[in-house]
């Protein structure tokens, strides 16, 4: 896959995403912050999410437990609609990237969504766990020739397949899917890294993981396990309001994980035993 240039994918360097996602908490001032904070990490992306809260959610849509545990009591669409992304902002947004040498793209919800997107020339279209099973919108998305990244959170196989079959019928081949648990935040036992192996040896597409966990570890433990696309939710701090700040990583935290993830990546090496290297004492 091939992103502005950047090839994601097996042989090439981790493709590091810092999510930003909502934690902007509509705040434009806060989200150039963020943009700014992920390019001094060395991040290679800044991932900020599109959605309308009337239309993400039913209203009967029972409390989220781990919004509970927060003490975040009120119904899921009214705090949605104060986190929604302003598309003004999105031209605004994509320039300060640019400024900072770092990648800005969005996920999407929406057909709307993606034209929206597609009028400032986004290079790259995410996908979150929740809309793989919308087949019409992946095929909208898929038709307008840009690589595409797929969370697979909650999905069986043959849904993965659906989507990436829709993406194929397109004419789209430039198509990664991330591994996901779609719990916040997620616990090391569900996480299924090994899950990654599966999909990559099914489809034949980069693989990666959308990383729900708290810390480092088991973003780290994907890598060298062979994760083309690391994405982790990232905040200026986790004592911020909002529903997803507690569990993002700050500032220092994303900065010594990309840093180790360098690390594990050049331990790796080539696989061929001896030769001119020491590997023994």
């Amino acid at each position: 896959m091939d992103v502005n240039g950047r090839r994601i994918g097996v042989g090439n360097p981790c493709f590091i995403i810092a999510e930003v996602g909502s934690n902007h908490n509509c705040d434009l001032k806060l989200a150039l912050e963020l943009i700014d904070a992920a390019a001094a990490a060395g991040a290679d992306a800044v991932k900020f999410q599109l959605f309308k809260g009337e239309r993400h959610y039913s209203r009967r849509t029972p409390p989220f437990e781990y919004l509970v545990k927060q003490g975040i009591q009120r119904n899921i669409v009214d705090l949605l609609k104060e986190l929604e992304l302003p598309v003004e902002w999105l031209a605004k947004l994509k320039a300060h990237a640019r400024k900072r040498r770092i990648l800005f793209f969005s996920s999407v919800t929406s057909c709307e969504d993606v034209d929206f997107l597609d009028k400032i020339n986004i290079p790259l279209y995410k996908l979150a766990s929740f809309e793989i099973v919308d087949l019409p919108l992946i095929k909208y998305m898929a038709q307008k020739g840009r690589p595409m990244i797929l969370s697979t959170g909650l999905c069986t196989m043959g849904e993965i397949e659906d989507a990436y079959l829709t993406c194929r019928e397109a004419g789209n081949t430039q198509l990664a899917f991330l591994q996901c648990a779609s719990v916040y935040p997620a616990q090391p036992q569900i996480m299924n890294l090994k899950a990654m192996r599966t999909i990559g040896e099914a489809f034949q597409v980069p693989v990666g993981l959308s990383d729900h966990t708290l810390g480092i570890h088991i973003a780290l433990a994907a890598v060298a396990m062979g994760a083309c696309i690391i994405e982790k939710h990232f905040t200026l701090s986790c004592k911020l309001k909002g529903p997803d700040h507690s569990f993002a990583v700050e500032p220092l935290e994303l900065k010594s994980m990309v840093s180790q993830i360098r690390d594990v990546e050049s331990a790796l090496g080539s696989g061929i035993k001896g030769g001119a290297s020491v590997d023994e004492q």
